[in-house]
């Protein structure tokens, strides 16, 4: 999967926001908050890591099983594609 090029995460005062820039900013309305553990995600999907990669990825930044991890993607996943957040 691969974000949006029309989203970019940025750092306000501690707090996580997804933010729509271009076109995109005119039908998009609002802003997104995520956690640590989204941007963390967030940021490996920009560097185009396969959804393998990124599962491995949390399961050594954070004390999670395989198992948690692919589920915690797998809905991050789910939100990205309901936001219309993902190519």
């Amino acid at each position: 999967m691969k974000l949006s090029d029309e989203f970019i995460l940025r750092e306000v005062a501690g707090t996580y926001i997804v933010m729509p820039y271009g076109e995109k900013s005119v039908d998009f309305n609002s802003m997104i908050t995520l956690n640590e553990t989204g941007a963390f995600i967030w940021k490996k999907l920009e560097q185009n890591l396969p959804r393998s990669e990124l599962v491995l990825a949390l399961v050594s930044e954070y004390e999670v099983t395989e198992e948690q991890a692919s589920e915690d993607v797998c809905r991050f996943f789910s939100k990205l594609k309901d936001a219309h957040m993902l190519d």
